[in-house]
């Protein structure tokens, strides 16, 4: 339903792309097979594809993020042990 309001109201282009003659005659296939239309098939390869590089991103700068607040923590710590009063401690 989403997709479909999004595309009402979005509108949409034409473009042209280049395929190899069997991934076109694969295209072909599926869309006979789905009863589905070839453009939407890309389409929605297109978005899955897209929103998927886009959550590997996202995933690795919450990597890059957690290694550098992992860093940061240690450092703190460092600094915390060497200036703490430790006497008495076992």
């Amino acid at each position: 339903m989403l997709h479909l309001w999004y595309n009402y109201f979005m509108g949409s282009v034409t473009t042209s792309i280049r395929i190899s003659a069997d991934l076109r005659a694969r295209l072909e296939e599926a869309a006979r097979q789905l009863q589905s239309g070839k453009n939407r098939i890309i389409t929605q390869a297109l978005e899955e594809y897209l929103d998927k590089m886009n959550r590997q991103k996202f995933l690795e700068e919450a990597r890059r993020q957690s290694v550098l607040a992992s860093r940061a923590a240690r450092e703190d710590e460092d600094a915390w042990l060497k200036h703490a009063d430790g006497s008495g401690w076992k």
